[in-house]
């Protein structure tokens, strides 16, 4: 069973735990470990995942952390666990940020059970950051978010992997957040920078900070009307998920499985050169990932059509080399020689980190 599939049938079983649950305890029974244990790892072996993992930290003598997860005898994720339907905030999570220190994991989760805070140190080396980079909520969750949690499964986990994007996530949402904020109450900085962009050398009065402040907000609201109307109509319209083969006028579906390959990609190589720079064009037989949307230019060849097994096709100079594999995930193992491939068509100076 997939993991987005485990995910659903737990988040019904957690639906009709959580309000009967009382102590926390059993939400650890009956949330928390059930969520570990879909993430590949055993929880009922002591080796693989550690209840009650005590250390001394200083002063403080038998500190221990709710579970530890452990590879190669070694904690890789800290979980510090709070009753069901409690909040959540950085108090919460004393022992995590002392036990984070002490120990060689990169990652501490914060849950009750419903949500799960994960984060790392972003900020400065070995000191767990007060904000999380990434939050999974098992009652409401998107496709992208299932993504991002598989990199924390057993079969997956890379720590590098995870880190390369866990920047991205952290400031994306904070951004979000802050936007959000803007909608529902512009502030006073970000009205004055609008109001100056439409009506250059007026004053800023408090007449005018009124008037703008509500022309804001709707500008706002329909802004994203106007998004999720255009978005409904591109769903209403199967031919917006098709492409045509020339040679031979079929036509083509691109599947969720390419479009998520496209991303990784991109992903891989955002670092490197501008996003936008990484297209897609589909076909029969493969779906092409190419630099500038130029033929002449492939970065690699998604070859999903076969039911049976997923296989990518790799260049060195202009040879094409498939490899099988098993996972989307797996197509970060090729991240050394999708970089490579790039730095064919490109010059040095282009070829950095952006």
């Amino acid at each position: 069973m997939d993991l987005i599939d485990q995910l659903k049938e737990h988040a019904i079983r957690v639906s009709k735990a959580k309000d009967t649950i009382q102590t926390e305890e059993a939400t650890k029974n009956a949330l928390i470990m059930p969520f570990i244990q879909i993430l590949g790892y055993n929880v009922f072996d002591p080796s693989e995942v550690t209840p009650e993992l005590i250390a001394d930290i200083g002063l403080k003598k038998g500190e221990k952390v709710d579970y530890a997860i452990l590879m190669n005898a070694k904690p890789i994720i800290l979980f510090e666990c709070k009753k069901s339907g409690g909040d959540l905030n950085i108090n919460h999570a004393s022992q995590l940020f002392r036990y984070f220190h002490v120990t060689e994991a990169r990652f501490g989760v914060l849950t009750n059970g419903i949500s799960y805070q994960f984060f790392t140190d972003l900020e400065q080396p070995n000191k767990m950051d007060e904000k999380p980079f990434f939050e999974f909520n098992v009652l409401d969750f998107k496709d992208q978010q299932v993504e991002e949690l598989k990199k924390f499964t057993k079969s997956a986990f890379n720590v590098e992997q995870i880190l390369n994007t866990a920047s991205e996530l952290k400031y994306t949402r904070a951004i979000r957040n802050i936007l959000a904020d803007w909608m529902a109450s512009p502030s006073e900085d970000f009205v004055k920078i609008l109001c100056s962009e439409v009506i250059n050398g007026k004053r800023f009065t408090p007449a005018v900070k009124e008037q703008f402040t509500h022309i804001t907000k709707s500008a706002f609201s329909q802004l994203i009307s106007e998004k999720i109307n255009d978005r409904l109509k591109m769903a209403m319209e199967p031919s917006t998920e098709r492409k045509t083969d020339n040679s031979n006028g079929e036509e083509i579906k691109t599947t969720s499985e390419e479009m998520e390959g496209f991303r990784i990609i991109r992903a891989i190589l955002r670092e490197n050169i501008d996003p936008k720079r990484v297209n897609m064009r589909d076909a029969k037989s493969y779906c092409a990932i190419l630099l500038d949307d130029n033929n002449r230019r492939p970065i690699c060849r998604l070859r999903f059509n076969n039911s049976s097994r997923m296989m990518i096709g790799l260049f060195n100079e202009k040879d094409e080399k498939i490899e099988q594999i098993t996972d989307l995930s797996d197509i970060y193992k090729f991240t050394d020689q999708i970089k490579k491939t790039i730095a064919m068509y490109i010059s040095p100076e282009e070829f950095a980190p952006q």
